[in-house]
This record gives structure tokens, C-alpha cells and sequence, in this order.
């Protein structure tokens, strides 16, 4: 039900003398899961797996610390999947990284069916959590095993990242050029942020209580679930599964007696998901509130294919409401970034390979193309951007419309040297062997060069697109130099096909490599505008050069 990454097989792995290692923080639970802990569709609560995790979590830091603990909060939560009643849901928790007072936890969740012996593939999350005694020295945390060494490794960098996690958002929103919050004050179907307002109290008994005697931090996270619910379904009058959450904060403790003040309202709606805001507040008696716990959660709407739809735009309220609705594009871009390069989901697969066939090259390319669940994020100017989440990669896809012939664009596209005339990341593009171009590109202020393998393919059939494949590969005669960063691109390209005697649609591909991520989801997440004038620019090249083609043979390439 949930996934930040999969890597976390190092759980149980054999020494080399033959012996199953096992770490020593490491603790497990196994719930069967019973209609109590369903929601209306008898699927398993998200709020009831975040009590078990929790309580997972904390047990395993405890082990580690030999003290008491508290969550101070919890990473990026993205939920993939379902689990149903009968099922049964294990889960796993080991302590990856301690610091000074305080330790990341990785959580490890599976699910098993007993019926059929099926079994869903494991999947992760990370918890910070501190001492209850703040100033107590940890004891440090020794990775024994190569996964655990990059966990260990990573530990530190989520760290950082849940440390300045206030200054990227400034960051973001003061350099990039964030949609006009005006442009959706005239949507005329837009819903008024006010209508997904929902305010709920709860007071806190002893049963929603921890060992500490203090509310349970589980308990307080499946509450703020459920009032994040209620708003998502004001706004598109349906009942939205949750499909992510952004990183829990414990801002402090409540405890039995307290009443605890839960409210949600939407912030901003993208294409097929949404964001709602969802704080809480504790009070007891005259005193005044107290600020508990801030998390930002996505939802989206699924039709019967469970497929995401369509949803409507939020139109925020003045002032601090617009505030929200830019700050949850930024959010976007770093929880895209979280998911697939701080989990390193990406990190695995081979991306440089020596010299080879370009048959893998179209192979890879055409199977890219004639993926059918594209997500359109948005569109401007006649430019579309497309997302695709699948193998626990991000492709995306730009799409848009130009009055010439398809074998035109295809001619002038495909001369790779001529690239720096239209996309401005482009500082020169230089032919070392037949097929193969090595561009410089310059990206946030730093100079990166790609060896590329580059080749093209005329239609077979009528009908058939034009293709033009792009790929890394390694040469001995080119290695890297200190004078630049070596990016990688896995599978990229061109297609053009026709769409009329004088129109084409041409589409570039790309599977969205840790080295071109921060640079990709700025655009997705709506930040920048980047993808949609490197696309104009490429239009307005095309028509400018158009007239030359118009005498050369086909035969030219």
C-alpha cells in the first residue's frame, strides 16, 4: 500500500559463512487485517497501517536506544496499492542511521494472501524518531551488510533534506517562475478552497495512548488521515483514495485529557491529484491551542479501470490561501524528487554500456512510445507534458503540433548538431564517430557532457512514425574529464508522425535519469516553464528552416 523504494531486501541476507544475519534492531509485526480496520471499500485503512507502522517503528528505536521514543516525523508516504480484509500485512523495522539524539527507522511493509499464497512485493518508509530524553548520546549504528551501508549512507542525506526542508520551498518558489495564482482565480469551474474546509475535534482517552502516556503518534496521524478524507471528497464529490503523504511533523506532545482540533482544507489540484493541507491542535481546559502536527496529503479520484481522472481546480483564498497553492506546486517537485533519487530507485540500473547494435536502441525506445497509461500533467501554448510511473522509473513525454511535413522535421530534427540553434541547454554539439554526438549541456549553472549514440529510422510502412533514438554509452577514446560532470541518458528520443498532407505531432521521450530529475520535475511540478519555450523554440527553428529542405532529396541523412 505504500512505496518509497523496494531495496530494503538487506532485512534478512546470509553471511558468508553460510549463517542468516539478522540485525539487532530489527522487529516484526504481522496483522491480519478484519473489517474494523477497513474503509468503505473493505480495503485496509491507510490510517490503521500508519497506527501499526508507528507502533513498529518505535519499538525498534527503542531497541536500539534502550530508552523511550518519539516520532518526530515521518518521510514521504506514496500509496501504489491495496490491501483488503483477510489479508494479512507484515511488518518489518530496523534502525538504519543513529545521530545524536535522535535515529532514521526503516520500515519495511509486505502483503500476503493466505487463501492463495500470493504475496506483493515489499515496500518502504523511513521514520525520524528522538530520545525521549533529548540530550542522551546514541550509541552508533554499524552496517554490516552492503545494503545496509547505503541505507546507513542515505540516512544522512534524507536527514538533511528533512532539515532544510523549509529553505528548498523558498528556494523554489523565488526562483523558479511558479504558475499565476490570478490565472485560476477565472477558472469558471474552479471549486472555492472553502467549500474542502473540515474542522474535527477528538479527545484523547486512554486507549489512544502510548507507554509514555501520550497520544500515540499513530493514532494522531489515521485522525488527520480521516479529516484530509472528507475534504478531498467536497471537492470532486466522490470518495478519493489517498495516494501520498508528505513528510509527518511532530511539532510536539499531547496527552490523555487533551483535546486535539484536526483541520484540513485543499490547497491546490493538479491534473489527476490533489493536496490538501492537515494540521493539529491540542488544547486542555483555558488553555490556548497548542500546534501538534502538520502533514500535506495527495489524493486522486480512480474510474472503474482505476485509472486516475480528471479533477477540478481549486481557486484558493486570497492572501494566505494563495501562499498554499504555490507553496504545493514546490511540494510536487520535491516529492518527486524524493521518491526517485533520495530512495535511489534509480541508482541500480546500468545506465552507460559500451558500444553496441541500436537495435536495443528502437527496441527500447518503440516500447516506450506504445505505453498507454501516459498521465497528461499539463498542457500550454499547444505543448503537452506527459508522466509515466512504472518500474519504479519516471518517464515523461512532451507532445505538440507543427505545420510541416513530418519527413521535415524528421531531417532537420536529426541533424543532432544543429540541436544548439533551438534548446538553449545546448552549448555545442560536437560528431566523433558515425551515429554518435556528444553534446554539452549546461544545467543549474554546471557544465555536464553526454556521449551519445544516436540513430535514426525512415517509416517502414505508411503510416509509421519517423524515429530518431537516443542513448549513453561508454568509449574508451572519450572517458570522463574534471573539466565536466558525465550525464547519463537511459532511453531517449524522438517520434514524428504525420497527422496530414502539412501537419505532423512530434513526441520526445525520455526515461528521467537521478543526473536529469531535479531539472525534470521543476517542470512537472509546475515551477518552471522550461519544456514549454524549449518546445516553441523548436517550432519556430523548424518553420525558419523549412523553406531549405524544400529542394533536398529524401536520400539526404
Amino acid at each position: 500500500m505504500m512505496s518509497v523504494n523496494n531495496r530494503l531486501h538487506y532485512f534478512h541476507c546470509l553471511l558468508q559463512n553460510g549463517e542468516m544475519y539478522r540485525n539487532p534492531t530489527e522487529v516484526k509485526m504481522s496483522q491480519i487485517v478484519l473489517p474494523c480496520h477497513a474503509n468503505y471499500c473493505e480495503e485496509l485503512s491507510a490510517g490503521q497501517l500508519l497506527k501499526w507502522m508507528d507502533s513498529t517503528a518505535c519499538l525498534s528505536a527503542e531497541r536500539h536506544a534502550g530508552c523511550s521514543c518519539i516520532t518526530a516525523s515521518v518521510d514521504d508516504i506514496h500509496f501504489e496499492t491495496t490491501i483488503g480484509v483477510g489479508q494479512v500485512v507484515n511488518i518489518t523495522a530496523k534502525v538504519n542511521r543513529g545521530f545524536t539524539s535522535s535515529m532514521e527507522v526503516g520500515i519495511l511493509v509486505s502483503c500476503e494472501d493466505l487463501f492463495s499464497n500470493r504475496q506483493w512485493p515489499p515496500f518502504a518508509t523511513f521514520v525520524a524518531r528522538r530520545t525521549e530524553a533529548g540530550k542522551l548520546q546514541l550509541k552508533q549504528v554499524i552496517p554490516r551488510m552492503q545494503a545496509e551501508q547505503m541505507e546507513y549512507s542515505l540516512a544522512a542525506e534524507r536527514r538533511r533534506m528533512r532539515l532544510i526542508h523549509a529553505e528548498i520551498i523558498n528556494d523554489l518558489l523565488s526562483s523558479c517562475s511558479c504558475q499565476i495564482v490570478s490565472e485560476c482565480l477565472d477558472y469558471r469551474d474552479a471549486v472555492p478552497a472553502e467549500q474542502t474546509r473540515v474542522e474535527s475535534v477528538e479527545l484523547v482517552l486512554p486507549p489512544h495512548a502510548n507507554h509514555q502516556v501520550s497520544t500515540f503518534g499513530g493514532q494522531i496521524m489515521a485522525w488527520m488521515e480521516n479529516v484530509a478524507t472528507i475534504s478531498a471528497s467536497r471537492l470532486c464529490n466522490a470518495h478519493p483514495p489517498l495516494q501520498s503523504i508528505d513528510m509527518f511533523h511532530f511539532r510536539g506532545p499531547s496527552h490523555i485529557g487533551d483535546r486535539l482540533v484536526l483541520k484540513s482544507i485543499g490547497n491546490n489540484a493538479f491534473k489527476k491529484s490533489m493536496e490538501l493541507g492537515v494540521c493539529a491542535e491540542a488544547y486542555q481546559g483555558g488553555e490556548p491551542l497548542r500546534h501538534i502536527n502538520t502533514a500535506f496529503m495527495t489524493f486522486e479520484v480512480l474510474d472503474n479501470d482505476r485509472k486516475p481522472c480528471t479533477l477540478p481546480r481549486i481557486r484558493p483564498e486570497p492572501v494566505d490561501g494563495k501562499r498554499r497553492f504555490q507553496e504545493a506546486i514546490a511540494r510536487k517537485k520535491i516529492r518527486l524528487d524524493r521518491k526517485y533519487i533520495i530512495s535511489c530507485k534509480q541508482s541500480e540500473v546500468p545506465l552507460l554500456v559500451p558500444w553496441d547494435p541500436i537495435t536495443i536502441m528502437f527496441s527500447a525506445l518503440k516500447m516506450l512510445a506504445a505505453r498507454n497509461n501516459w498521465v497528461l500533467t499539463s498542457e500550454k501554448n499547444k505543448v503537452s507534458l506527459y508522466t509515466l510511473e512504472e518500474n519504479q522509473m519516471l518517464c515523461f513525454k512532451v507532445e505538440t503540433h507543427v505545420a510541416m511535413a513530418a519527413e521535415w522535421v524528421f531531417l532537420l530534427l536529426s541533424d543532432l548538431r544543429r540541436r544548439k540553434a533551438w534548446d538553449h541547454h545546448y552549448q555545442y554539439v560536437k560528431c566523433i564517430l558515425n551515429n554518435e554526438k556528444t553534446p554539452s549541456v549546461i544545467k543549474r549553472g554546471k557544465v555536464q557532457d553526454f556521449i551519445l549514440l544516436a540513430s535514426w529510422r525512415h517509416p517502414c510502412d505508411s503510416g509509421d512514425p519517423y524515429l530518431i533514438a537516443l542513448r549513453s554509452v561508454t568509449l574508451p577514446a572519450y572517458p570522463p574529464t574534471e573539466d565536466y560532470n558525465r550525464g547519463e541518458v537511459l532511453c531517449a528520443g524522438f517520434k514524428t508522425a504525420s497527422s496530414g498532407p502539412w501537419c505532423c505531432l512530434i513526441s520526445y521521450y525520455n526515461q528521467a535519469t537521478p543526473g536529469v530529475l531535479p531539472y525534470i520535475s521543476t517542470d512537472i511540478a509546475g515551477l518552471s516553464s522550461s519544456f514549454y519555450c524549449t518546445f516553441a523554440s523548436c517550432s519556430a527553428f523548424l518553420e525558419e528552416n523549412k523553406d531549405s529542405l524544400a529542394s533536398l532529396p529524401t536520400s539526404t541523412l
